[in-house]
């Protein structure tokens, strides 16, 4: 489960511990499933079921839905953040919001009022955490961020910003499942996990905007009404103009979807609802590099022989988030610092980021290249085919389009607190994983949905206005080549080539398979990209 990398570096033919990274993968392919959720208000009724009921009723072809955080590393059970020196022993570095903003260049855009008020973030999980709302008082409280209404012991006040739940399907008790020799998909608590990092993260980044945890009640079926239930509860999302931007932090290999396009055909109606109504759409691009697997067995899913994507990530209406290591200075985010742990920004001395060798990417055998990624900037690694794949398998959509910090071991402090849950005899953690009360260093491409979400509501705050649909101006300003400089960090070394078996790509010059256009330098980014959007 955890990010088993160790002294990975650099391109396929340095990589030292490739089983390990994909036996990773597997074994979070095969236990986990569904997204997690909880806290705040519950908002539910039988006028919002009803209202999505009609939407997306096709199975999706024994796709498996993961989430995109799959690396984490318990660090200390104190409701103080733990040291540097803590983070160091487990040859990590560990970002704090001050040292993310920095590193990112949006520090000074929070300090001019720039901080996503009157804007709403919806994240996108299923299942529940009981403790999300406690966990966020406890993050806001150990880094001195805004409270929202809606944390425990907070007073609510008029203008104040706002945390809440919609369940617009129900949703079960958020509690861990008893052990079982089951497929794993109940456990709940690595769910959990990824309502904290989404929930602290996007708060973290646009600290005045709202967030609304948007549920469902999925489990085992999933890849039958699971994603149904998702685009579904976007589509309420949107028709009912409830927020200007979606974080999705699942995923499933586009390859499991056994009936290609026009399974995906029927779920991504909240895509082109989205577009229409000027939401921003964002999707983590996964954390298997180019494997991924089929849902089938169920109790040891087959890979997909080829390198593939991850699909919502890979849909041409949805912005693909990549990952990297980041290697800033994890105090201040000011510098490079290339003497701390990890080896990978050790090996790499001077290097800023490093493409994350689990970072989701490739090409579609579903969707043609769009015309926003005709023209790319020089250098750019687009090939367009994946070796072995079925379908068209030419001029395809490349994934992703942007990238973020994404391994745990340059990853960011969430709080959680979920039940550990208990055995009949009163011993152990129930079966659930991760049971450790206290600060988590994580990782995983869904690190940086919700904080993408986070800087486009800065963006919409500054342009007055929703920006909606980013493809087309992102790719437009990396073709400018003095805005691409200004605007982005051009990530150009690293490869995710996770499993030894299935190709991976390099990180380039210009776009790449691994991070995109590159990483944003947010205050240079937003005007153009408000310009770009007029």
């Amino acid at each position: 489960m955890r990010e088993a990398e160790n002294d990975i570096v650099g391109p396929a033919r340095n990589l030292s511990n490739q089983s390990e990274v994909f036996g990773m993968g597997r074994r979070l392919a095969f236990f986990f499933a569904l997204i997690s959720v909880s806290a705040g208000f519950a908002v539910t009724g039988s006028g919002a079921r009803a209202g999505v009921a009609a939407r997306s009723t096709s199975h999706s072809g024994g796709a498996v839905i993961l989430p995109a955080v799959s690396d984490w590393q318990f660090v200390s059970a104190d409701a103080t953040p733990p040291t540097q020196a803590a983070c160091n022993a487990f040859g990590r570095r560990c970002f704090d919001p001050a040292a993310i903003a920095a590193s990112y260049n949006y520090a000074g855009l929070h300090a001019n009022g720039i901080d996503g008020r009157g804007k709403t973030i919806a994240l996108v999980d299923s299942f529940g955490s009981s403790t999300a709302a406690g966990d966020l008082n406890v993050f806001n409280n150990a880094f001195g961020l805004q409270h929202l209404c809606g944390e425990p012991g907070v007073t609510c006040t008029p203008g104040m910003p706002w945390f809440k739940v919609l369940s617009v399907q129900g949703s079960p008790a958020p509690v861990p499942p008893p052990p079982s020799n089951g497929t794993g998909l109940e456990a709940h608590n690595l769910w959990a996990l990824e309502v904290s990092l989404d929930i602290e993260w996007a708060h973290a980044t646009a600290p005045q905007a709202n967030i609304l945890l948007v549920t469902t009640p999925t489990a085992e079926t999933l890849g039958v009404q699971g994603f149904s239930q998702f685009m579904n509860a976007e589509q309420y999302v949107i028709d009912n103009h409830l927020a200007d931007v979606i974080s999705q932090s699942f995923a499933s290999g586009e390859g499991a979807f056994h009936n290609g396009f026009a399974a995906l055909q029927n779920l991504r109606h909240a895509f082109i609802a989205a577009q229409a109504n000027n939401v921003t759409m964002f999707g983590s691009s996964g954390d298997g590099g180019t494997s991924n697997n089929f849902k089938e067995p169920v109790k040891k899913p087959a890979v997909i022989s080829y390198p593939s994507v991850e699909w919502p990530a890979s849909d041409p209406l949805v912005t693909g988030v990549g990952g990297t290591y980041l290697c800033t200075d994890a105090t201040t985010g000011t510098s490079v610092d290339s003497a701390s742990p990890p080896v990978q920004c050790q090996s790499n001395p001077g290097v800023r980021e490093v493409g994350w060798i689990a970072a989701g990417g490739g090409y579609s055998i579903v969707f043609p290249r769009p015309s926003y990624q005709d023209t790319l900037p020089p250098g750019s690694s687009y090939i367009g085919s994946s070796v072995g794949a079925p379908g068209p398998n030419s001029n395809m959509r490349g994934v992703p389009d942007i990238g973020y910090q994404a391994s745990s071991r340059t990853g960011v402090l969430v709080y959680m607190a979920e039940s550990r849950g208990s055995r009949a005899d009163g011993t152990g953690c129930g079966g659930a994983d991760p049971c450790s009360i206290g600060w988590y260093v994580v990782g995983g491409t869904s690190s940086g949905s919700p904080q993408w979400a986070g800087l486009i509501a800065l963006a919409d705050q500054m342009a007055g206005r929703d920006l909606g649909f980013i493809n087309p101006a992102l790719y437009a300003i990396a073709n400018d080549p003095a805005k691409y400089a200004a605007d982005f960090y051009d990530v150009t070394t690293g490869n995710n080539q996770a499993n030894p078996d299935i190709p991976g790509y390099p990180a380039t010059t210009g776009w790449d398979a691994v991070t995109g256009l590159g990483t944003p330098n947010v205050a240079n980014l937003l005007p153009d990209l408000i310009a770009a959007t007029q």
